[in-house]
């Protein structure tokens, strides 16, 4: 066994996949692919969705987009985020990529693109309803939406879709969503009375689906929960939404060796032990995406790894490449495999079970499972 790997499994993304189409009704469902796949494996996971016979996927950079097509996905492909003079821009269009605009700039530089790729470019108007990121201003709308009609009019534009993203669409009753919500379709109606009528409203993301289903319009997009993780823990842990995490990230022991009382542990000396026990060294660290808060957790709740069937602590600061457990009593060797969920690991440093799995950097494996044993 290697010294790492990220175990992925293909079977509980569709399975979740499934279970989030069931979930959206009549409206359709974007597979959010973004930061390669939540750190799943960006092609991977993208031809499982596929596979399944989904019609959307949804990436943040357009860089993303494009490794996609060089791998052989030719389905429709959203990219929303990027900056003046993206050098992708013109291969999007080319390759036909929807891109997302909300700024004039932004609409210029895909008519730039449309013009050299002599093709009209498909485009969705993002429209900042409260999130307030990216996104044009209410009262801005009319100026690019005028701008945006020129576009269509000379062949060069055609617009697919009006979206927003919501603040607290994992939260049950937040007010902000209904907010949202009436800006989002106070949006949808200037546009209307400008000319522009997409093909495709939406504003839902995962956790929308579970706490306000009244968000779903005609697409829906989903990124966490498609890999089996609860877009909030006021919904509850994956399995209480129907979920299964797709992610197990394991390690073998490299060293153990017994200590007595007051050994101190690691960079700072932030551990000692207060009897005399078993330390086993994990072979993985800050630069394979393990967080650094978590040899000394601010909540007061200790991070834990699995080993040999027993949940035992990370102590002592973690370092570049390794970390240091504390095994007790229990009867483990080099070459124990351990592993640990992404949720528990958020909950106890004060974070997300979003940077847990994204964080898993490139020196840790991804070995494919289920769904055909991984596309080739």
């Amino acid at each position: 066994m290697s010294r790492a790997a990220a175990r992925i499994d293909l079977d509980a993304i569709r399975s979740n996949l499934s279970l989030l189409r069931e979930r959206a009704g009549d409206a359709d469902v974007m597979a959010v692919v973004k930061a390669d796949a939540y750190g799943h494996g960006m092609v991977e996971v993208a031809r499982t969705a596929r596979a399944e016979g989904t019609t959307w996927l949804g990436v943040a950079l357009p860089s993303e987009a494009c490794a996609l097509r060089r791998a052989g996905d030719s389905g429709r492909i959203l990219a929303w985020l990027w900056t003046p003079g993206d050098p992708c821009i013109r291969e999007c269009v080319t390759a036909g990529i929807d891109l997302s605009v909300s700024s004039p700039w932004a609409v210029d530089e895909v008519i730039a693109a449309a013009q050299a790729a002599e093709r009209a470019a498909s485009i969705h108007i993002k429209v900042d309803t409260g999130l307030t990121r990216n996104g044009v201003l209410p009262s801005d709308l009319p100026e690019l939406l005028a701008r945006v009609q020129v576009g269509v009019a000379d062949g060069l534009l055609t617009v697919e879709g009006i979206w927003s993203h919501l603040a607290d669409g994992d939260t049950p009753g937040a007010e902000s969503v209904s907010y949202q919500r009436a800006v989002f379709d106070e949006a949808l109606a200037v546009a209307a009375r400008h000319g522009v009528e997409p093909r495709l409203r939406h504003l839902g993301n995962s956790g929308s689906l579970f706490a306000h289903p009244d968000c779903r319009y005609d697409l829906v997009r989903t990124g966490i929960a498609l890999y089996g993780l609860s877009p909030a823990g006021v919904l509850g842990r994956p399995a209480d939404l129907g979920l299964t995490p797709a992610m197990t990230l394991t390690a073998t022991l490299a060293h153990v060796k017994p200590v007595t009382p007051g050994t101190s542990v690691s960079y700072g000396w932030r551990w000692s032990a207060e009897e005399s026990t078993t330390l086993g060294l994990v072979p993985l660290g800050y630069a394979d995406g393990i967080p650094r808060a978590a040899g000394a957790p601010r909540v007061g709740q200790p991070v834990e790894v699995a080993v040999a069937g027993a949940r035992v602590p990370i102590v002592g600061t973690v370092a570049m490449d390794q970390c240091v457990v504390d095994l007790g009593v229990l009867d483990a060797a080099p070459g124990t495999a351990g592993e640990w969920t992404a949720d528990h690991w958020a909950d106890a440093i004060g974070t997300i079970g979003y940077e847990i799995i994204t964080r898993i950097g490139p020196r840790v494996p991804r070995d494919y499972s289920g769904a055909g044993e991984g596309p080739s």
